[in-house]
């Protein structure tokens, strides 16, 4: 089996997340600059085999989209001609900036912790992961 890749995307940081090649866990990857996300992906998807893309997919809590759904669908396009062999699907990604600082606070990481955004962005990936893997048993 291959590895799934979670995409949770930002205007300015892209919080990454990827499985076991079993598929069984999700584990937080990278948070990269948006403006490098590109090659980043495509460096890994070189060193790594890769079966599916998961990005999450920016809506407003009463499910209408958000402003930031035309930069990731921009982002998706061009990951898409680039990479035809990998399917990638949206995934909603509704609340899990919440559930990351939740995460957080639970896991007993102190207040200058849960500030660091790059870590939540890294979080909320792991976490639209898990929720895409716990959707498709």
């Amino acid at each position: 089996m291959a590895r799934i890749l979670s995409i949770d995307y930002g205007k300015k940081r892209t919080g990454l997340a990827v499985t076991d090649p079993l598929q069984i866990i999700a584990g937080g990857l990278a948070t990269v600059a948006t403006s490098d996300l590109f090659d980043y992906i495509q460096q890994y998807v070189s060193r790594e085999e890769v079966e599916r893309i998961v990005v999450g997919e920016p809506r407003q809590p009463n499910g209408q989209p958000s402003e930031n759904l035309q930069r990731v669908q921009q982002f998706v396009n061009r990951l898409r001609k680039a990479m035809p062999h990998i399917p990638i699907e949206y995934y909603d990604e509704r609340f899990t900036s919440v559930l990351a600082h939740r995460a957080m606070i639970e896991g007993g990481l102190k207040k200058k912790s849960r500030q660091d955004k790059a870590m939540v962005d890294e979080i909320s990936a792991t976490i639209i992961l898990e929720d895409y893997m716990r959707s498709r048993r």
